[in-house]
């Protein structure tokens, strides 16, 4: 998977792991890992889905409609990818946690639903629901913090109180914040996911 790699300054800081939204690439967001934990060895990938050009990291067929067979593989590949990535670079693989933006989250929701210990720990902007009806590997004590917009076209409040629901059934630990926004990925919200970060990490 094409991917940025850049080492850290705090080797015993949790590597980021940075998955765009529909239409983004691996330097998107460079800035936002940066801006969560400037001392953070960070690892940005592209999907490897086109969507009419677009980067995706998983087909869908429809608006909100998730491609599940290509969902369980293109998850797979990217677990497989991970693993990959810690050899080669060295950094620790039970030591990741994922940044993720609304297709991004997805993918990092879908890592959280199927793979245990594929996640040290995830901040997930505007994600939905990967899967339903099926059970969970067990999450407990994972921190995933949910960033969510009461007014998000894409991403209803009802589908991220039920995403929030489903781990917290598995035992994840999670930390919901909302903003009277839509789908975008604002201000509040990133400040808010840092401060969370360095909270749960035990970072300065």
């Amino acid at each position: 998977m094409k991917h940025v790699f850049k080492q850290g300054t705090n080797l015993d800081a949790p590597t980021l792991l940075l998955l765009h939204g529909t239409g983004g690439d691996e330097n998107d967001l460079l800035p936002l890992g940066q801006r969560i934990a400037p001392e953070a060895s960070v690892l940005s990938v592209r999907g490897n889905v086109l969507e009419n050009g677009m980067p995706r990291f998983f087909r869908r067929l429809a608006e909100g409609v998730f491609d599940e067979e290509d969902l369980i593989f293109r998850t797979k590949e990217l677990n497989d990818f991970l693993d990959q990535a810690a050899l080669e670079y060295q950094f620790d693989r039970d030591n990741l946690v994922a940044v993720g933006y609304s297709n991004g989250a997805n993918i990092a929701g879908s890592l959280l639903f199927h793979y245990a210990d594929a996640l040290k720990g995830a901040i997930l902007y505007h994600p939905m629901v990967p899967r339903r009806g099926i059970p969970l590997p067990d999450l407990t004590g994972v921190p995933i913090f949910i960033g969510a917009g009461t007014n998000d076209p894409i991403c209803s409040p009802q589908e991220t109180e039920e995403l929030s629901h489903l781990l917290k059934g598995a035992g994840a630990s999670v930390a919901l914040q909302w903003a009277n926004y839509g789908h975008q990925l604002t201000a509040t919200e990133v400040n808010a996911s840092a401060e969370w970060f360095r909270d749960v990490f035990g970072l300065a």
